[in-house]
């Protein structure tokens, strides 16, 4: 049955919500929350313990229009160097105030362009690291991989260096679609760099592709898709373009006269669905697919899955640390962010402090809302035993929640004693649904297209 009429009505084509790798969302974050309170909650994490540690690399050696990622374009590694001593400063910084016997059991270099670094920078990095903070035996160690980046010195450097996960950003192999978003990458070049890594023994590769983009329709959506299976990725993160030109000034460089609509963008979305389903790849969450042997599978079975500022993680660690400029840290006790300036952060790091400057202390009831949220984006379905079990609240303080959505999107949910239950017909709203239980006023926020 076509659902489309009542998506539209509900506002699905219209809506701006978060993406909800996180709650609160970054918008809610404030000046409260500073230094002395990433070194306090640093401080307060369990000896013995595993942690995941994130590096950003905030360089790209040319800006894409369609990213609004927080990075800087440079043709010259002076920069870069420079920012890597101070990144290496931060790293040391971190582990001088850890408890002892903290390990690290998943790192992840994002950007930006972290295979931008020359091999020798990304094994001093890693050295550096290795040095600080011991790693688990079993620890994940991921990179964001940019084939146009990417050659055999730098796979070699970052195989010895115990990479385990690749993640290559596709976009699109459409040759328009790609100028129009300045983005140039062929297919030829993307298979080249699977090859090189799966040969250096990497393990697991993840690839990254869009829908919405300009130019895109249900046709070249389905021969990117198709493209990119015969790369055979282990784990598909099938992203809606998010057209912010307000927030990311380059994507003004983007016709939006040449965007799909957002009915269009769903269908995309469904094309792009339906082959990764046919190809044997189980659906995750609202935007992920993976292979049945993938760790992302496995959670979604064992009801282990999370959602983090990566998306959706395997990851079971209770604190993620970031380091480098605008990096967010997730504590039990809240969110902390690095100056988003490379000069500020830089200046901070220096003065011999870290460089947290806005952030947020979770009160109990973001914990509870923050859990239900998760869970809607993970799982489709909250548990009320989970939110008790967990000491988040008691029934007649979670079931008028549950109420307020179940009115509104009364045929594709379900309310119980039990829990709270999106319908498959209805997992297109899953953000929409979500938002129901977000407590924080959005006027002052904008975020990006509900489909």
């Amino acid at each position: 049955m076509d659902c489309s009429p009542r998506l539209r009505a509900l506002g699905l084509f219209d809506a701006k919500v978060p993406r909800y790798t996180s709650y609160p969302t970054a918008p809610q974050f404030s000046a409260g929350v500073g230094v002395s309170h990433f070194d306090h909650w640093v401080k307060e994490i369990p000896p013995l313990v595993e942690i995941s540690l994130y590096l950003h690399v905030p360089f790209c050696r040319r800006l894409c229009w369609f990213c609004a990622c927080r990075t800087q374009g440079t043709q010259k590694l002076d920069p870069v160097q420079i920012y890597l001593e101070t990144l290496k400063t931060e790293i040391r910084q971190l582990a001088s105030i850890l408890p002892a016997g903290v390990r690290i059991g998943h790192m992840h270099w994002g950007g930006g362009t972290p295979t931008l670094l020359t091999p020798q920078m990304m094994t001093d990095l890693a050295g550096t690291v290795r040095a600080a903070i011991p790693m688990s035996e079993t620890a994940e160690f991921s990179v964001e991989i940019d084939p146009n980046e990417i050659d055999q010195p730098r796979v070699d450097a970052l195989a010895a260096a115990r990479m385990t996960r690749a993640s290559i950003g596709v976009q699109d192999f459409d040759p328009e679609i790609q100028k129009t978003i300045g983005r140039i990458q062929s297919y030829e070049v993307t298979q080249q760099a699977a090859q090189m890594l799966r040969a250096a023994g990497v393990t697991s590769l993840n690839t990254d592709i869009l829908f919405g983009l300009p130019h895109q329709t249900t046709a070249r959506m389905a021969t990117s898709v198709k493209q990119l299976l015969t790369l055979e990725p282990d784990r598909v993160a099938l992203y809606g373009y998010a057209h912010v030109p307000w927030m990311a000034r380059r994507q003004a460089l983007i016709p939006s006269d040449a965007l799909p609509t957002p009915q269009e963008r769903l269908t995309l979305f469904e094309t792009a669905q339906k082959l990764f389903l046919q190809n044997d790849y189980a659906a995750i969450g609202i935007d992920h697919f993976a292979r049945p042997s993938d760790s992302l599978t496995q959670a979604q079975k064992s009801g282990t899955l999370r959602r983090n500022f990566q998306g959706y993680t395997s990851d079971p660690y209770p604190v993620l640390i970031g380091l480098g400029a605008s990096a967010i840290s997730k504590f039990p006790q809240g969110y902390a962010q690095n100056d988003p300036s490379t000069g500020g952060y830089t200046k901070s790091i220096r003065a011999g402090h870290f460089a947290t400057t806005r952030g947020h202390t979770l009160s109990q009831d973001d914990k509870l809302r923050a859990r239900i949220i998760e869970a809607l984006m993970c799982d489709f379905k909250v548990d009320i035993s989970d939110l008790t079990g967990r000491g988040l609240g008691q029934p007649n303080d979670i079931h008028p929640l549950f109420e307020r959505a179940a009115k509104t999107f009364a045929e594709f949910v379900d309310h119980s004693d039990q829990g709270f239950f999106i319908h498959p017909k209805g997992r297109a709203l899953t953000r929409m649904i979500a938002r129901q239980f977000d407590a924080y006023d959005m006027a002052d926020s904008r975020h990006s297209s509900a489909i």
